[in-house]
């Protein structure tokens, strides 16, 4: 499955097709190159690979990946995307259905359905199955709450897990609210709320945000930075504040892998340890963020938007660097940074998914979006006018 010659585009993209492939392409892409180490350190990165991944890797256990950590018996590796890529194509399907602005309530009346009632191949199990039986608990959560538990969908999220999970999968939010990231900010906000609360849903506001200011004509990481901290609140906002400062002293992944992990650090609630998160790991709290969300950022700062170094970089730091690296490579994509050509097309064909046909799907719906919104805005606009709602001269 490859990308048809019109979508292949080079540097300096500005056009909103382009950049919402270059965001869909850009974090597929990413995390199926961050799977392979989810969970790992750079240094046991190091150790199991000879050196820096620089590209697609096998299974951490080889053959064994059926049985080596039987509560995630998934075939990561090999150019195979994860659940962070298939809650994104979910996402998209919604909006499809929809064809306007999403709120909690088509969490509830279409996601949900579509994970639990529509088979398709999921390249982690080598398998066609329903969605639901690939994603892990906190996404699980979201068909206990919603589809068994009748939960109000704007509050389903409270009593989650507090982790990225709703924030993986938030890029198709900026991109229909492209170059308008408070827009982004606030409808993904209202999605999120069926799946998470407290920093994750924060996250998953702030993360459409960002991807809606790359978007953005010009658009730098200091500009997509600068838009996460003026939406951004509590914890999360300090955390991207001081991640990406550190960021700033540095032009390689190399060297800020230490550094950047430890800015962020006094935010993460799992610990140093990823495999045994701490007592107070993912509760809900406004002192603290998911890690995710400002390391990517401080990648991409690192990186100076550049594909390439934000993914690679994002892979390398390990720990959850499969949904680090989707975060990266959305908006090093949406910034017009293009996708390694030979990557695209490896996992497209690993993977079994045409990766550019949900991005020629989003860009349609976002034209009709728009459209709707600017009628909607005139509409408004004449409705005050009317009410004298312009000022009165003298």
């Amino acid at each position: 499955m490859t990308p048809k010659r019109e979508e292949s585009s080079g540097p300096g993209r500005s056009c909103l097709a382009d950049r919402i492939t270059g965001a869909l392409v850009g974090a597929a892409v990413g995390d199926a190159l961050g799977g392979p180490v989810e969970g790992y350190s750079p240094d046991q990165i190091v150790e199991r690979h000879g050196g820096r991944v620089h590209g697609i890797v096998g299974p951490w256990h080889g053959d064994a990946w059926r049985t080596a950590r039987p509560v995630a018996p998934y075939h990561k590796g090999d150019g195979h995307v994860t659940d962070d890529t298939l809650m994104t194509h979910a996402l998209i399907r919604v909006y499809e259905r929809v064809r306007d602005h999403l709120d909690a309530y088509a969490v509830a009346d279409h996601l949900v359905p579509d994970l639990m009632t529509t088979p398709r191949w999921i390249p982690e199990l080598e398998a066609e199955a329903l969605p639901l039986h690939r994603l892990f608990l906190a996404e699980k959560w979201l068909v206990a709450r919603l589809a068994y538990g009748h939960a109000d969908p704007r509050e389903a999220g409270v009593g989650n897990i507090v982790n990225c999970g709703a924030a993986m999968y938030m890029a198709p939010v900026g991109l229909v609210n492209a170059a308008h990231p408070a827009a982004a900010h606030a409808e993904a906000l209202d999605v999120a709320g069926a799946h998470q609360s407290s920093y994750g849903r924060e996250a998953a506001g702030v993360f459409a945000a960002a991807v809606a200011a790359a978007t953005a004509p010009g658009a730098t990481p200091d500009s997509v930075v600068a838009a996460c901290l003026s939406l951004a609140r509590d914890g999360t906002r300090e955390a991207i504040e001081k991640v990406c400062e550190v960021a700033a002293g540095h032009r390689d992944f190399e060297s800020a892998l230490g550094p950047l992990r430890a800015a962020v650090a006094p935010y993460d609630t799992v610990g140093p340890d990823y495999r045994a998160p701490s007592l107070g790991a993912r509760r809900p709290s406004r002192l603290h963020s998911v890690e995710e969300l400002p390391v990517a950022l401080g990648m991409l700062v690192v990186a100076g938007g550049d594909y390439r170094h934000a993914v690679l970089g994002s892979v390398n730091y390990g720990r959850d660097c499969d949904s680090i690296a989707t975060m990266a490579g959305a908006l090093a994509g949406a910034l017009g940074s293009p996708v390694p050509e030979e990557w695209a097309k490896t996992v497209a064909d690993a993977s079994r998914l045409d990766l550019w046909a949900p991005a020629r799907a989003l860009t349609e719906v976002a034209h009709e979006i728009f459209e709707r919104d600017v009628r909607r805005r005139r509409a408004h606009e004449q409705a005050f006018t009317t009410l004298g709602g312009r000022p009165c001269s003298d």
